[in-house]
C-alpha cells in the first residue's frame, strides 16, 4: 500500500497509507486533510488543487490540456500545481509528497 504525505496549511505533515487507484483529492477529502474536491473528480473545479514535491514532479507527469484550464481557475498556482483528482496513487508513487497551497 503506497504512503502520501500531505504538508498542511499550517506547515504540519501528515502521511497516510493510500490504496491503489485513489486519487490524491480522494485520500484527502475522506481524511479530513482540507482538500474539498468539490465536483468529485470530474476535472470541473480546482478545489483539489496541490502543490507536488520537487521530488515528485517527473513520477506525476504532467498536467493535461483541460486540467490546465482548470488549474488556471486555482489560487496560489504555482509551477508544480497539479490537481489532485489528476494524480492516481500507484506503487511507483509511494512516499509522494504534496502540500496544500494558500487558500487565498
Amino acid at each position: 500500500m503506497p504512503s502520501i504525505t500531505f504538508v498542511k496549511r499550517d506547515n504540519t505533515e501528515v502521511t497516510l497509507q493510500a490504496d491503489e487507484g485513489l486519487t490524491v483529492m480522494e485520500i484527502g477529502r475522506d481524511n479530513g486533510i482540507g482538500i474539498e474536491g468539490t465536483c468529485g473528480g470530474s476535472l470541473s473545479c480546482a478545489t483539489c488543487h496541490v502543490v507536488v514535491d520537487e521530488a515528485w514532479v517527473e513520477a506525476t507527469g504532467k498536467p493535461s490540456l483541460d486540467e490546465e484550464d482548470m488549474l488556471d481557475l486555482a489560487f496560489g498556482l504555482e509551477a508544480t500545481s497539479r490537481l489532485g483528482c489528476q494524480i492516481t496513487m500507484t506503487p511507483a508513487l509511494d512516499g509522494l509528497k504534496v502540500r496544500l497551497p494558500e487558500d487565498d
